[in-house]
Parts: structure tokens; C-alpha cells; sequence
């Protein structure tokens, strides 16, 4: 016990010394946890090759409250891994140590900082490890201003429901958020009842007492079927009689004057001393290092019966299952529409059940991803738009995450507006490095699976609802970044861009011209992100204008990737897009009505000529 004092001490000192040679950042909110976090690493409960950071059995640690990121840095360095010389460049520009971890630092989990979402990464990792029969554990620091985020109480559900007692909540109930005290304050009866409502077992404590805190970890470790929650009465600033229970200290460092002040109310501060992990057990055989195996070969389909591009998206699941032991499903309630429940009737214990709960789905997600999983997470296209903070979050954790809308555009029909995906092309668009892809029909939506699962970093496709034509063959090839000129000629007038369901309708218009006597090129830009910039510029030489048509909203769309990539070119580029509010129909009376239909193009070519 004596060394946990003293590492205690150790940590608050780098906590305010890095914090006051940044000049920014927020010590308050980190020495509130201190107690907390120096008994879980060093009191023996924390197993961890150091030498190793990807072991498999490595128990894993996420800081949900990413602010407290100067306690989180200042903990490796009171084990010795991170140099006192590094804390002190905390926040500054090229340093490890950022404002908020990030993947720069080799013992950061994920990224965090936009809070409620560390706990459903999480569940992501203890899912894992029940599926790979790891030992590891998963702790995850919680705020308890977070606990207000809906994130939080999705993720507590899932737990429950998958029995995960390998995963261990702490809230630091240190009563104080940003701009004063937190919606609870200190009433830990309350956060008490809601937690165990949620099916989780509970430990109530002093977060600065030692002997409550070892005994709280050591209660944990005997949970057998339940997840466990530490609820710790802890006081911001603790320590520090400047800075502890008092507001308006949020996100505020100690100037120099009060940073001496402050040492001295710490005491002696051994800076010899240093804290050891337990030692993780060695066992599992899943390698964190996956790659895709080759999948088993694709059937040729019948070019006389429709498909649904969402039923490839669920039977090439089922196919690469086989021979990619990596991959893993998770779907949101949908999966007899996303037709994920394919590769669930066939590898059961490899689907993951998310329920109606989208944010933490993407976040477990990428808690699957750090382990070394491919997970493919799928749901209606429109439903992403309450995860893309979580997917967001995703792109600064370099996760190997695939996202799979379907029920994408007007043209699912009746449903109406609010399920009809018409911003998901512009939101993903938005992510650095993100790859869209577009399948128009079965062999592509295929392959673009294929391509989705060997690709390294996030992947969005997306499907359509309705049965579209088969138009490829199993020889046909397709690559990230490419796109398919399906028609073309060297009387090509006009050239056409399109992609899922609007490319049947611009197929319809290319049979109707021909045999009036005109000929229009036909592209299909099943790649938005990356787009085949050297083909569209080709069309746009040879041609005299281009007809962008999509069935999403023109801001952010199809018409806009194209509209950039031809920024260089003077050829005319005219988009047809949704741009009226959409309301239940028929399919074909939607594409008509938003003027995307083959009629619709058939005009805008006739307006070139």
C-alpha cells in the first residue's frame, strides 16, 4: 500500500507539472482519478506485457474521459515507459502526447475525447475476447458528466444482455463537469439504481481511499455473469487545495507561482519510484495480426432474375466467412433486410446481435477492429446518421471498420422520408481516407464485399432495396477507385454517371436513344471515394457534357465527387439529384417525382443536343 502512495503522489506531480509547462490542458479533471487508476495498474489487478502492447491477452484500458489525458500519459510514465523529458511536451505540436489520446501514444486504445463512446468500445473488446476465449479484461474510465450521453446506457444494455464479466466501468463521480456541478452531483444512490437497472453489478466507494478501491478491483475480478461498475466518490482537484470541489477550474492548468504552491501541499515526491503490471496469461489462439484468406469462388448468377444488391451484400458474407476466420457481423435489428442474417445462419457465434442501437454498434465495432477483427457492421442507410460521431471518432483510430447501408435513396418507395438514406454518400465523403462504394448489381455488390473486407481502414457500402439486373459476370473486376464504362462508342454525344439504382434507370435511356439514332456513354462510378478521375476526364474530352444522377441529395452526392474531380475541365457538367421532399410511393413514381428517372435523363440528354 505504501507504494501505491507513493506512486500516487508521483502521478499527481507529472499531472501538474506537464500541465503547467502546456500552459493548457486540465489537471483538475485527472487528479480526481488518480487513486482510481494507480490501484488498477499497479495494485496487481492490471495484467500487461509492457514489451508488448499487442499481446493477446493484455488487459485493455480506455479512458472515455479522453480530457484526463495528462493522468492517463503520467500512469506510463510511472511505469517507467514514457520519460519525464516526454510528458513535458504534452500538447505541443509533433508530441505523442496530445490534448486528448490519440494513436500517436503506442498504449492508447482508441481515440477519445468526444465522451460517451469509450464504454461501447468496450463491449466491443470484451465480446472478443469471450469469442477468441481470451482472459483479458476491459476497464474503461468514465466521467461522470458523460453519463448523461444516451452512448453510455446503450452500451450498459448490451453488456448485460451478452453477460460480458470481463468488463469493468469505473465513474468518477467527482461531482464538477465544464461549466459547474453534473446533473447527479454526488448522489451515487441514484447512478447506483440506474446501473444495477441495466443489469450491472455495482461497487459503491471512496475514489481517494486505497483499501476501498483494491477491494473494489478485487470484488470485480469475481463476477461471473455480469458486468461490473465501480461508482467512486472522488473530488475534482484532488490534492490540490486550489483546485479541489472548486468550479470554474474545468480545462484550466496551474500557473508556475501555484504550481510551486502546489508541491508543497504534495510532500516529497519520489521520483525513483516506479509501479509493475501482474503479468497476463498466455493462452488463445487468434492472431491480432489477420489478414483475409482467398474467398471461395463467386457463382455465376442467372442474368434472366433480378437481385437485390442488399441479398449479395448478405450471400458474399457468407462466402468469405469461410475462409476469413477474421470476420465478424454485427447488425442492428435488420438483418432479414440487410440480409446479414446470411452469414448468421452460418456463422452463428461470429454475428453479434446489436439491437436498435446504432452508436454503440459502430463503437463496439471498432473495439472489434483494435483487436484484430474485420467486423462488418450493418443497417439502414438513414440510421447512420446518429453514429457518425462515432464514426467519426473511427477515422482517428485508423479502424478497419465496414459499414454497410442499405434501403438507400427514394426508390425503397413506400416506407417514405425518414428511412430513405439521402445523406450518407456526403457524410462519408467527409471522413479522411473513407472508401464508398456504390454497387449497381448482385456481381458487384459482390465484389465490392471482397474488396471492402481486404482493404486495410473504413469502407461504406451502399445497397438498394429493390431487385436490380444482373449486368456483370463473375470475370468482370472491380478495384477501389475504378468505375465500369458499360457503354460506350466513339458517337458518344453525351456521357452519363451513375451508380446503383439510378444506373438501371440510365441503361433504359441508353437503349431508348440508340434506337433513335443517338449514342451516350454510360458510366458506372461504383467507386465515389476514391473516384476514377482519368475516366471522367476522358468522357468529358470526348463527349459534349456529362449528366450526373443519383438517387441522394445533391449536396455531398455522386454529382458533387464529380463536379470536383472534373474541376480542371471546362466540359458542362449538369447533376440530377433528389432535391424535392420525398413521400411514400411507389418506387418508380419517387424517381419520376425527384426527376431521376430514365425519363428525367433522357431529357437532360436532349437538352445537349
Amino acid at each position: 500500500m505504501n507504494n501505491l502512495i507513493s506512486l500516487a503522489r508521483l502521478v499527481r506531480y507529472y499531472i501538474l507539472e506537464s500541465t503547467t509547462e502546456a500552459g493548457s490542458g486540465h489537471p483538475s479533471s485527472s487528479l480526481s482519478a488518480v487513486e482510481l487508476m494507480v490501484a488498477l495498474m499497479f495494485g496487481g489487478f492490471f495484467r500487461y506485457d509492457a514489451r508488448a502492447p499487442e499481446a493477446l491477452n493484455n488487459d485493455r484500458l480506455i479512458f472515455s474521459k479522453g480530457h484526463a489525458s495528462p493522468l492517463f500519459y503520467s500512469l506510463w510514465a510511472a511505469a517507467g515507459l514514457v520519460s519525464e523529458q516526454e510528458l513535458m511536451t504534452l500538447r505541443t505540436f509533433g508530441s505523442r502526447v496530445e490534448g486528448h489520446p490519440t494513436m500517436e501514444f503506442p498504449y492508447t486504445e482508441v481515440p477519445t475525447g468526444s465522451l460517451g463512446q469509450g464504454l461501447s468500445v468496450g463491449v466491443g473488446m470484451a465480446l472478443n475476447a469471450k469469442l477468441d476465449g481470451l482472459s483479458y479484461r476491459t476497464f474503461v474510465l468514465l466521467g461522470d458528466s458523460e453519463m448523461a450521453e444516451g452512448s453510455q446506457w446503450e452500451a450498459m444494455q448490451l453488456a448485460s444482455y451478452y453477460k460480458l464479466n470481463n468488463l469493468v466501468g469505473i465513474i468518477d463521480v467527482n461531482r464538477l463537469g465544464q461549466r459547474g456541478e453534473t446533473m447527479l452531483g454526488h448522489d451515487l444512490e441514484t447512478y447506483q439504481r440506474r446501473v444495477e437497472a441495466f443489469g450491472w453489478e455495482t461497487v459503491v466507494i471512496d475514489g481517494h481511499n486505497l483499501d476501498e478501491v483494491t477491494a473494489a478491483y478485487t470484488k470485480a475480478q469475481g463476477s461471473t455473469d455480469k458486468p461490473v461498475m465501480l461508482i467512486a466518490k472522488t473530488l475534482k482537484g484532488k490534492g490540490v487545495s486550489l483546485l479541489e470541489n472548486k468550479d470554474s477550474w474545468h480545462g484550466k492548468p496551474l500557473k508556475l507561482e501555484e504550481f510551486k504552491q502546489a508541491l508543497k501541499e504534495l510532500g516529497d515526491v519520489d521520483t525513483k519510484v516506479r509501479g509493475t503490471f501482474a503479468t497476463p496469461e498466455v493462452s488463445g489462439t487468434h492472431l491480432v495480426d489477420s489478414s483475409s484468406g482467398s474467398a471461395t469462388p463467386l457463382q455465376a448468377y442467372d442474368v434472366s432474375k433480378p437481385v437485390a444488391t442488399r441479398k449479395a451484400y448478405g450471400t458474399a458474407l457468407a462466402r468469405l466467412g469461410a475462409t476469413t476466420p477474421e470476420l465478424v457481423v454485427l447488425d442492428a435489428e435488420t438483418s432479414n433486410s440487410t440480409y446479414a442474417e446470411l452469414f448468421k445462419k452460418e456463422f452463428p457465434d461470429r454475428f453479434f446481435e446489436m439491437f436498435i442501437a446504432e452508436q454503440n454498434m459502430v463503437g463496439a465495432a471498432m473495439g472489434f477492429a483494435r483487436r484484430g477483427k474485420i467486423p462488418f457492421v450493418s443497417t439502414f442507410a438513414a440510421f447512420y446518421t446518429r453514429a457518425f460521431d462515432q464514426i467519426r471518432m473511427s477515422q482517428y483510430a485508423h479502424s478497419n471498420i465496414k459499414l454497410c447501408g442499405s434501403h438507400a435513396g427514394v426508390s425503397i418507395g413506400e416506407d417514405g422520408s425518414s428511412q430513405m438514406g439521402l445523406e450518407d454518400i456526403a457524410m462519408f465523403r467527409t471522413l479522411l481516407g473513407s472508401v464508398i462504394l456504390y454497387p449497381s448489381d448482385a456481381v458487384s455488390a459482390e465484389r465490392m464485399v471482397e474488396l471492402a473486407a481486404a482493404h486495410k481502414g473504413l469502407v461504406y457500402i451502399r445497397t438498394t432495396r429493390a431487385e436490380t439486373p444482373v449486368i456483370y459476370s463473375p470475370d468482370d473486376t472491380f478495384t477501389i477507385g475504378g468505375s465500369k464504362v458499360v457503354k460506350e462508342s466513339e458517337q458518344d454525344v453525351v456521357c452519363v454517371v451513375a451508380a446503383g439504382i439510378t444506373l438501371v434507370e440510365a441503361l433504359k435511356v441508353y437503349e431508348a436513344l440508340k434506337a433513335q439514332g443517338v449514342m451516350i456513354r454510360v458510366i458506372d462510378l461504383y467507386s465515389i471515394k476514391p473516384i476514377d478521375t482519368e475516366t471522367l476526364t476522358k468522357a468529358a474530352t470526348v463527349t459534349k457534357g456529362l449528366i450526373t444522377v443519383e438517387d441522394h441529395f445533391a449536396e455531398g452526392g455522386l454529382g458533387e465527387a464529380v463536379h470536383s474531380a472534373l474541376n480542371h475541365s471546362s466540359t458542362p457538367v449538369v447533376s440530377l439529384a433528389v432535391r424535392k421532399m420525398p413521400h411514400s410511393g411507389k418506387p418508380a413514381e419517387l424517381l419520376r417525382y425527384e426527376e431521376i428517372d430514365s425519363e428525367a435523363i433522357q431529357a437532360a440528354v436532349k437538352k445537349f443536343l
